[in-house]
C-alpha cells in the first residue's frame, strides 16, 4: 500500500476514536491532573542523610531504659529493641561492630545499678566507642483508661555516648522518637490483635529510631 494512503487510513481511524471518547470539560481536565499530581506528590521518597554519621568504623551498643509498667505489662519490648536496632545497624552503618545484643542484655541484668551510673562508665564497661541510650518513656497499645480502642504509641528520647568525646558523662546528641501504629483513629478492639498491633507499633518505632544513624529512604509525607 502507498505509504500516504496508509498514513490518512491511520489519521482517520484516530480521528474517529477521538470523537468517539467522550468530551471532558476543562473543569474536568484540571480536576483530574490536580488529583494525580496530589498522589504522585503524596507518595514521594527522599533520601535522608544520618542525623549522627558518628557510628563508621566505631563499636558500638545498643541499650534500653524502661519504667517498671513497661517491664511489667510488656517485658520483651526492650530486648526486641535491642536486638532489632543492633541488627540494623550492623548491617546499614559502614564498618561498625554492634555488641551482642545479649552479651548487653546480660550485663544490664548483672548489674542493676546502670542506670545511674556515669554515661562514660557504660561505654567502658561494655567496652565500647560509642553507646545508643534509649530512654523509652512511653510505651502502650491503647489510650489510658480505654481498652476497647487501638491507640499504640511508643516514644523515647535517644542519647548517644562518646566514650572519647570532651565529655563522655554528657550524651553528645539528643534525638526524641515517636512512633504511633495503627494510624487510623478509632480502631477498634476486635478489628486487631495486641500482637499485631505490637508488631506494628515495634516496627515503626525501630526503623524511626534507626534511621537517625544511616542514610535512608523514606516517606516524604509520613503517615
Amino acid at each position: 500500500m502507498n505509504p500516504m494512503r496508509l498514513f490518512h487510513r491511520l489519521l482517520l481511524a484516530a480521528l474517529a476514536l477521538f470523537t468517539a471518547l467522550p468530551i471532558m470539560s476543562g473543569c474536568m481536565i484540571s480536576q483530574a491532573f490536580g488529583a494525580a499530581a496530589y498522589y504522585a506528590e503524596k507518595d514521594k521518597k527522599i533520601e535522608v542523610a544520618a542525623k549522627y554519621p558518628g557510628l563508621e568504623n566505631s563499636t558500638v551498643a545498643v541499650i534500653v531504659q524502661a519504667d517498671m509498667e513497661t517491664l511489667y505489662e510488656h517485658p520483651t519490648v526492650p530486648a526486641n529493641i535491642v536486638a532489632n536496632i543492633s541488627a540494623r545497624l550492623q548491617t546499614n552503618v559502614s564498618g561498625v561492630k554492634v555488641r551482642d545484643p545479649r552479651e548487653v542484655l546480660a550485663w544490664q541484668y548483672q548489674t542493676p545499678g546502670w542506670t545511674t551510673m556515669p554515661y562514660g562508665d557504660i561505654a567502658k564497661q561494655l567496652d565500647v566507642d560509642r553507646v545508643i541510650y534509649i530512654d523509652l518513656y512511653e510505651y502502650r497499645l491503647n489510650p489510658f483508661g480505654n481498652r476497647w480502642i487501638w491507640e499504640g504509641v511508643a516514644a523515647a528520647n535517644v542519647g548517644i555516648i562518646e566514650r572519647d568525646g570532651i565529655d563522655p558523662d554528657v550524651f553528645a546528641d539528643t534525638h526524641n522518637i515517636t512512633a504511633k501504629f495503627p494510624d487510623i483513629e478509632g480502631l477498634g478492639r476486635d478489628s486487631a490483635t495486641d500482637a499485631q498491633v505490637e508488631t506494628g507499633l515495634l516496627f515503626k518505632f525501630i526503623e524511626q529510631t534507626s534511621w537517625l544513624f544511616y542514610f535512608h529512604i523514606e516517606p516524604k509525607y509520613p503517615d
